[in-house]
């Protein structure tokens, strides 16, 4: 699994359509998505044993993409702590105090971030012994008195060999959505959070509408075992916890120079310390420790066995191709033949080389993988040291991919080339793009069996055209009555 190859040229926006078509259909032609994407746990809720135990630290989405209104810059968004009803008070869903939750970009392909944004929350709870409330009155701004349960953040710019760089001291998260009648434009609070960045960019602490959809009766033998149980957008109604930062290229990209570096690797983690349990109160203590990763969707959830789940999430990706029981489960993954035991579709033949290039190399001519074409892998960057760069499984995004005017959910399968695996966008239809590619469809030929895939398209709440892009979080009761 050792990767020494020379660089390639970085990839040029003014590629020809010829390339991106070969691209595409060597893409849509494999059963990559298919393997992982096609039967997703909502992408990481809940994915493994030890941070199902402890929602409040669990990745649930990464998204990466360049900034559709501002394409000088890049958007990131990390969300946490899955399956929030919007009416689960009287404590609602704080971030847990004291833990790392952090975005790594790994520039040089070394499996190691060369920059972490660290959000770090604390607590001021007013509400003592005098009411079990979150807010006692109608909150129309963060500084209203009515609001009796605040966290604030610090965030920081780690770079290695550098003194950590404070961006915010003291932000203010928009707090939980307690319902409309405490909250009446939940808009404007989050949109009083939304802080301004030092040298470009902004950043929000927010509760968001869960931004993925899918039909979660997956896991009933694979959609009933003949594809009647689809429809419905199992997370529609529900909340997560979510940073999103917009910066600039240059801050991102290796050198500085996004034109010559333009590709990055990003993933989401989650450090915190052991709590020493004593009556009422809980104490962190000792080592911070990393509890929970996400880089792509999906890999996690199905493509790893549940014997292998919380060893993972425990791993810095520098390390992944040191692990043979990983490797193996990527080079040859039990979904498909789980599709071929209930539906009689064949399986692919392993081992699967195109997976382990989308998921642990990027696609790059210098990967020497089944894809001879420039798109996502740090062996694009022209500065890098090839002999560092090592497998490892995170989202990948090349920034000089031209912004698509108007994105297609199916991506790749319809001739959108911005979106999933290179980077992720809010609007991004992974499962139903997996559906068609399991079967090999190609752009333009989707498979009629599976035209109407899990008939979850987007989700019901739409996304702004502008920074953060969630949508506001949900504010009814899920268990609406018909």
């Amino acid at each position: 699994m050792n990767v020494t190859r020379p660089r390639a040229r970085t990839h040029s926006t003014a590629r020809t359509a010829a390339v991106l078509t070969a691209m595409s259909m060597a893409l849509a032609g494999s059963t990559l998505l298919g393997a992982g994407a096609g039967t997703s746990s909502a992408s990481s809720h809940r994915e493994a044993p030890l941070i199902a135990a402890d929602p409040q630290v669990d990745n649930t989405d990464v998204y990466a993409f360049t900034s559709p209104d501002n394409p000088d810059t890049v958007t990131l968004i990390a969300n946490w702590l899955p399956f929030q009803e919007p009416n689960g008070g009287p404590n609602f869903y704080p971030w847990a105090d004291g833990a790392h939750y952090d975005i790594n970009i790994d520039s040089q392909g070394t499996g190691k971030p060369d920059i972490t944004y660290r959000w770090t929350f604390h607590t001021e709870d007013q509400r003592g012994t005098n009411t079990f409330l979150y807010n006692n009155g109608v909150v129309n701004n963060l500084s209203d008195p009515t609001l009796l349960f605040r966290q604030y953040y610090t965030l920081e710019e780690l770079r290695p060999g550098c003194k950590p760089l404070t961006l915010v001291d003291h932000g203010q998260v928009a707090p939980s959505d307690t319902g409309r009648a405490s909250m009446p434009n939940y808009g404007q609070l989050r949109q009083q959070a939304t802080v301004q960045l030092p040298g470009g960019g902004q950043t929000v602490a927010t509760q968001a509408a869960d931004p993925f959809f899918l039909d979660l009766r997956v896991f009933d033998l694979l959609y009933g075992g003949n594809l009647s149980e689809v429809g419905q957008n199992t997370l529609a109604g529900y909340n997560v916890n979510s940073v999103a930062l917009q910066i600039p290229k240059s801050r991102l990209a290796y050198k500085g120079d996004a034109t010559r570096n333009p590709v990055i690797g990003i993933w989401s983690s989650t450090e915190k310390q052991t709590l020493k349990l004593s009556p009422g109160k809980a104490d962190p203590t000792g080592k911070f420790v990393q509890v929970s990763r996400l880089g792509n969707p999906l890999v996690n959830e199905v493509v790893l066995p549940a014997g292998l789940k919380d060893a993972f999430n425990s791993l810095p990706p520098s390390e992944d191709h040191n692990q043979p029981a990983v490797v193996a489960r990527v080079l040859d993954p039990e979904v498909p033949k789980l599709v071929q035991a209930i539906y009689g579709l064949p399986a692919p033949a392993t081992p699967r080389t195109d997976l382990q290039e989308i998921f642990l190399t990027g696609i790059a001519k210098a990967a020497n993988g089944p894809y001879a074409v420039d798109l996502n892998s740090q062996l694009m960057n022209q500065d890098i040291d090839a002999k560092r760069f090592v497998p490892a499984e995170e989202l990948r995004l090349n920034m000089s991919t031209p912004v698509t005017p108007n994105p297609d959910r199916l991506g790749i399968l319809n001739g959108d080339f911005q979106g999933f695996p290179n980077g992720r966008r809010l609007t991004d239809d992974v499962v139903d793009i997996a559906l068609q590619v399991m079967e090999g469809a190609t752009p333009g030929n989707l498979i009629g069996a599976l035209a109407a895939g899990d008939k979850v398209n987007t989700t019901d709440k739409p996304f702004s055209a502008t920074f953060p892009y969630l949508a506001l979080p949900y504010d009814k009761a899920v268990n609406q009555p018909n």
